[in-house]
């Protein structure tokens, strides 16, 4: 059977929820308005002040704000989404995820080992498997994953794994 031994990492956690954040189209709408919405009130304001007041000054101290918000805002709310991420998770949950990760293909389930215990997951249950550059994602709902890091495979062929997941998934799944 094929077995992989990878390290999961805090880094690992937030990227796959960085990775569902960035498919969430409602999210995603609302980071949009706020990134342009904010400042271009700020810059009519900017603007009114020219117009009314003739106020150089109090305009270019508004636009110099409206557009260090609009440059700078998505940072900090990445920043302070990654603390929210992390935040969730108690220190208990915390040594129970992040450490080293078994994974076994058996012929009805995904066997995992990990630091917090054994856990058997049928291939029916499972949805799909995702590549990227750094991470192998294996889908076992819309919203959650089991997050294989590339760089961190201790042991183990990770892409001949990867293709007996997908097709174990594929076969069973039906």
């Amino acid at each position: 059977m094929f077995e992989i031994e990878y390290l999961f990492r805090e880094k690992d956690l937030v990227h796959f929820n960085e990775l569902c954040l960035k498919n969430n189209i409602e999210l995603q709408k609302s980071l949009r308005k706020h990134k342009m919405f904010v400042p271009g009130i700020m810059l009519l304001i900017g603007l009114f002040y020219y117009i009314y007041y003739a106020d150089m000054m109090t305009t270019a101290y508004i636009v110099l704000l409206a557009v260090g918000w609009g440059i700078f805002s998505p940072y900090a709310m990445k920043m302070d989404m990654r603390r929210q991420f992390l935040e969730k998770y108690t220190d208990k949950e915390k040594a129970d995820i992040f450490g080293l990760h078994s994974l076994k293909i058996e012929p009805e389930y995904l066997a995992e080992k990990s630091p917090g215990g054994k856990h058997k997951t049928p291939w029916k249950d499972m949805l799909r498997v995702e590549y990227s550059k750094e991470y192998v994602l294996i889908y076992t709902d819309l919203d959650s994953a089991i997050v294989i890091p590339i760089e961190t495979i201790k042991s183990g062929e990770l892409k001949k794994f990867a293709k007996q997941a997908e097709s174990m998934i594929e076969r069973l799944s039906e």
